[in-house]
């Protein structure tokens, strides 16, 4: 079972390795084995000049809900294991305003990989998938990470 990881932690790591998402205001709400649940808020600090949340912002979003899920399960594992983003894509759908939620629900295919990369010792590569969803519920954002993971090398 993977190490229990709390928004707390993850937000002070953001604050403290990762400023320009702490004060962008990209924060972890929720993480379970499965799901991990990310929001910000558009405000002037990260807004394009349409007045909506900038890509990058929400890119900055959707990368922690993907990437928190698989930072918990290598903690879990008790390996050395190293992640790397490989590739991303995003599609948006909607002018972001207002509170955004980005969800990751790749929880299972997370555990898989880093479970197969240590029965190996080869790397792996998933694509994991985050949707931001505004406060109506209404899809603004979609999200394709490639992360590749690999098990480092004993000395």
């Amino acid at each position: 079972m993977a190490k229990k990881l709390t928004p707390s932690k993850i937000n002070t790591f953001l604050l403290f390795k990762l400023p320009s998402a702490f004060f962008s205001g990209v924060r972890l709400k929720e993480i379970t084995q499965e799901i991990a649940t990310v929001t910000v808020k558009h405000r002037w600090i990260n807004q394009n000049p349409f007045k909506s949340l900038y890509w990058a912002t929400q890119g900055m979003a959707s990368e922690l809900a993907t990437g928190v899920l698989v930072i918990q399960e290598i903690e879990g594992s008790g390996e050395k294991i190293s992640m790397l983003v490989r590739s991303q894509k995003g599609t948006f759908t909607k002018k972001a305003t207002g509170r955004i939620r980005f969800i990751c629900k790749d929880g299972l295919k997370v555990k898989n990989a880093i479970e197969k990369a240590i029965a190996t010792g080869e790397g792996q590569s998933i694509t994991l998938y985050a949707e931001g969803f505004d406060e109506a519920g209404e899809s603004v954002s979609n999200f394709e990470y490639e992360w590749g993971i690999k098990l480092k090398k004993k000395k």
